[in-house]
C-alpha cells in the first residue's frame, strides 16, 4: 500500500511539475518575443530609407539626369553648327580663291593672245624688233639699231644700193639695214614676213646676222 500511494503522489506531482513548467515556457517564449519585435522595430527606425517615386512622377535624380543629357545634346548640336558653319566658309573661300585665278589665267591668255601694237613708223618698226629679238635672245639696243639704220637707209625701208659690190653680182643691199637676199634668207627670224624689204623683217633678219658674226648690231659702226 505505501509503495502504492507513494507511486501516485511522485506522478502527480510530475504533472503538475510539467504543466508549470510549460507555463513558465509559453511566458517566456511571449516576453521574448516582445523583445526581438521592439528591438527589429528600432532597428527598421534607424536605418535611412530613399523615398520611392511614385508612379509617373520624375525623382531629383532623374531630373539631373534628364537635364545633363539635355546639355549635352545642345553641346552636340551647336558643335555640329560651328563644324558646318566653318566648312561653309572654307568652301567659300576656296571658290572664290578658284574663281580669283581663273581670273587672272583668263587675263593672262588675253595678254599673250593680243598682239602688241607698235606705229607703223621708223620708231614703231625698231620698237617691234626689240621685242621679237627679245623673244628670240637676239642682243641689240634702240640706240644700236637707229644708228645703223639712219646711216644705211636714213630710214627709208625700200632703199636700194644700186652700184656696190653686191648689185654689180645681181644682189644688190635692201631695206633700213641694206641686207641682201642670201643674208637675209639664212638670218630670216621665224615669225616675221618673209619678204626683204619689211621693215621689222629686215631689222630682226640684219640683227640676226650681226649678233653672229659681230656679238651684236651695237658693234657695228660701218658697213658690214
Amino acid at each position: 500500500m505505501p509503495r502504492i500511494s507513494t507511486l501516485r503522489i511522485t506522478r502527480s506531482h510530475k504533472i503538475a511539475t510539467a504543466v508549470l513548467v510549460a507555463a513558465g515556457s509559453v511566458s517566456a517564449i511571449a516576453a521574448t518575443g516582445g523583445t526581438s519585435e521592439a528591438q527589429t522595430t528600432a532597428t527598421r527606425s534607424s536605418i535611412s530609407v530613399e523615398p520611392v517615386a511614385a508612379a509617373g512622377i520624375p525623382t531629383a535624380k532623374d531630373a539631373a539626369a534628364k537635364k545633363a543629357a539635355q546639355e549635352t545634346a545642345a553641346k552636340e548640336a551647336a558643335a555640329k553648327k560651328a563644324a558646318a558653319a566653318r566648312k561653309a566658309t572654307a568652301e567659300k573661300d576656296a571658290a572664290e580663291e578658284r574663281s580669283e585665278k581663273q581670273a587672272a589665267n583668263r587675263s593672262t591668255e588675253r595678254k599673250a593672245v593680243t598682239p602688241k601694237k607698235f606705229a607703223n613708223n621708223l620708231d614703231g618698226w625698231i620698237r617691234e624688233s626689240l621685242d621679237i629679238m627679245k623673244k628670240k635672245n637676239i642682243p641689240g639696243s634702240y640706240e644700236g639699231l637707229h644708228r645703223n639704220i639712219m646711216r644705211e637707209s636714213s630710214g627709208n625701208p625700200n632703199a636700194v644700193n644700186d652700184w656696190d659690190i653686191n648689185a654689180q653680182n645681181g644682189i644688190p643691199s635692201k631695206g633700213l639695214l641694206q641686207v641682201i637676199q642670201p643674208t637675209f634668207d639664212a638670218y630670216h627670224v621665224k615669225g616675221t614676213p618673209k619678204k626683204l624689204t619689211d621693215p621689222v623683217a629686215n631689222i630682226t633678219a640684219a640683227a640676226n646676222y650681226a649678233a653672229d658674226r659681230y656679238g651684236s648690231i651695237d658693234n657695228v659702226d660701218s658697213a658690214y
